[in-house]
């Protein structure tokens, strides 16, 4: 993809309440507010439109807290992204059949829905009691083309997992959007920026991790939202524990030049590893 200038992307952290409605109408707004700061993508942290559902273990009608993509959730976004001519990835509760997901939509600049993304690898432990919830995603490492460029998701958990971000980079992504759900001292401080740091360098990329805030039924939520460049540099950080957009210039062009595109990825030698990794049992 030919990229012509430097762009502006805005991060949207903030908290949830019970209310859906409320928490809907809060992101659009805020959608209104990073378009007039100039921003051309925008991005919502995990399940941002909702309560942590899997706080707690999943009971009697856990499918019926879930809406499909063409439900009013992903209608609203894409018009409002229609309106703004903004490329916007959320994230929410997905239903499909007898299915549900931890999905990210995203959507074109034009409002249209370009694909979702579903979280492929589900975690199970207190407070986090995913696998009652969610399906494992079944679309792969997608990228997708929109107006400002390529664009991957790594759904919170899919981020711990190097294969997972090396595939959006083998599939052409510039950007990867990280929608998180991390909660205050949940793990060493800085860990889980030196990861995507880490990620940015050896895949050469921008990931953009968006986090959610607010202290519900057993998390207190970090935020600290933060964006890397693709040698590894932090391009800015959004407070702990407060409503925020994080704003950031990048430069997709700038991929080309990275270490991982020079070298890394060309000096790869995928076809001796699946004989390396011994399977279970073995």
């Amino acid at each position: 993809m030919h990229y012509r200038d430097r762009m502006k992307i805005s991060l949207i952290q903030q908290h949830a309440t019970t209310d859906k409605a409320a928490n809907v109408a809060r992101g659009l707004a805020a959608l209104e507010t990073a378009a007039r700061h100039g921003a051309q993508l925008a991005c919502f942290a995990e399940l941002a439109f909702e309560w942590f559902y899997p706080q707690r273990p999943a009971g009697p009608g856990f499918r019926e807290l879930a809406e499909p993509l063409d439900g009013p959730t992903v209608t609203a976004f894409q018009k409002k992204a229609r309106e703004l001519g903004m490329v916007v990835v959320i994230n929410l509760y997905e239903r499909e059949g007898e299915n549900t997901f931890d999905s990210s939509p995203v959507i074109d600049a034009d409002g249209t829905l370009l694909g979702v993304t579903r979280m492929i690898h589900i975690t199970e432990y207190p407070c986090f009691h995913e696998q009652g919830y969610y399906t494992p995603g079944d679309k792969g490492a997608p990228v997708f083309q929109t107006r400002v460029g390529a664009v991957g998701v790594a759904i919170c958990y899919d981020r711990h997992f190097p294969e997972y971000m090396r595939a959006l980079a083998v599939n052409g992504a510039d950007l990867v959007i990280v929608p998180q759900a991390g909660a205050v001292d949940e793990w060493p401080e800085g860990l889980y920026e030196a990861e995507m740091r880490v990620a940015a360098f050896q895949n050469g990329y921008f990931t953009a991790l968006c986090n959610r805030v607010g202290k519900e039924d057993c998390l207190d939520f970090a935020g600290e939202s933060f964006v890397c460049g693709p040698n590894g540099d932090v391009l800015g950080r959004a407070a702990k524990g407060q409503d925020e957009i994080l704003y950031a210039e990048v430069d997709l062009a700038s991929t080309a030049r990275s270490n991982a595109r020079e070298l890394f990825l060309k000096h790869r030698r995928p076809e001796l590893y699946a004989a390396w990794i011994k399977q279970p049992g073995a």
